[in-house]
């Protein structure tokens, strides 16, 4: 049976927009690509991804420079994704939010994952697109690709101040001697890739989020995770990093504790975790630093607190992991933190 590849119907949101602002008749649009308008009153649906590209087609043949990428991504409000959006906006930094994105972009569809790969420099914003069985084909074309890209760098811009423009643009598709999309980018577009990226400089990428918030954002993230538990239940890394989470405050759990909670003997919990290539301590080490790095931006939790919530019963325990993980003590991260913002 091939699998069904869908999308958040959230995304007909910025394509009712841009059909509007097109004079493109949307209920012609929506009749001739299959979609039903009960899919436009319920974004929180799903709707499979053929459909969306042969809007995007649909849409595309009938614009004067066959530029539908760019036009949707500039009607593009990071609330079609709901949670993920709220928890993008609310991130820290552009960095941060495109941890949230490749972290949490399941939520938002199956037709690819995400990865950010970083150096002293560059943030390599990459899609790995999903591709079908047999055929070893994508499961999403070119255009729906450069659609998404196009996406990021608008919300980029619209939550970084500042004048913000990619580094370059990589695309596996082939040049149709276009230069919308340079245009819209501002920068380099590199065609017949072997990925489709956006690469931000590192500089861009730390700039804090004018919405920025860390303790919504925790907030979203925990809808997030617990979706994801529903969503996939066999996630076994995902439930993991959820138990930290409740247990944390409480102490360190050990491994075994974690197993009898899932109803699984401990062999098998380690067993599974080498299986995906990671372990309980990576686990419990990088939940540890990611909360750490979210309180460490509430101003009304002590050090002491932070320490305690992500299970360090010592001040100076606490201290030394984070220098490990920063480079800096907590206390001058936290002053660090407060000259950006002001």
């Amino acid at each position: 049976m091939n699998a069904y590849y869908s999308t958040l119907s959230g995304w007909l949101i910025p394509f009712s927009r841009m059909m509007a602002a097109n004079q493109i008749n949307e209920q012609q649009a929506l009749s001739a690509c299959g979609i039903s308008p009960n899919e436009v009153l319920h974004q929180e649906s799903r709707i499979g991804i053929e459909k969306i590209t042969k809007l995007l087609q649909y849409c595309n043949q009938r614009l004067p420079r066959q530029d539908v990428s760019v036009q949707v991504a500039s009607n593009f409000h990071p609330s079609v994704f709901y949670a993920l959006g709220y928890a993008m906006m609310s991130s820290s930094t552009l960095k941060d939010a495109l941890e949230r994105i490749a972290r949490y972009k399941r939520v938002v569809s199956n037709t690819c994952s995400i990865e950010l790969i970083e150096s002293a420099e560059q943030v390599v914003f990459r899609m790995n697109i999903v591709c079908h069985e047999g055929s070893h084909t994508p499961v999403i074309p070119d255009i729906v690709a450069e659609t998404f890209l196009a996406t990021m760098v608008q919300f980029a811009r619209d939550m970084v101040p500042g004048d913000l423009h990619p580094v370059r643009v990589c695309l596996m598709a082939a040049d149709q001697g276009q230069t919308f999309l340079s245009e819209f980018m501002g920068c380099e577009i590199l065609y017949g890739q072997a990925m489709n990226a956006v690469v931000f400089d590192s500089e861009q990428a730390s700039r804090r989020l004018i919405t920025g918030n860390s303790l919504l954002a925790q907030t979203h993230e925990k809808m997030l995770d617990e979706f994801l538990t529903r969503m996939d239940k066999n996630d076994l890394i995902q439930i993991i990093r959820n138990k930290l989470c409740q247990l944390l405050p409480m102490g360190v759990p050990t491994q075994t504790e974690i197993a009898e909670s899932m109803g699984i003997s401990l062999r098998s919990l380690q067993r599974k975790l080498q299986d995906k290539g990671t372990s309980f301590t990576d686990i419990l080490e990088s939940t540890r630093k990611k909360l750490a790095l979210e309180y460490i931006e509430q101003p009304h939790l002590s050090l002491g607190e932070i320490g305690y919530l992500v299970g360090y019963s010592s001040v100076g325990n606490f201290n030394r992991a984070f220098k490990r993980w920063t480079e800096k003590t907590p206390g001058r991260y936290r002053n660090q933190l407060s000259e950006q913002i002001r």
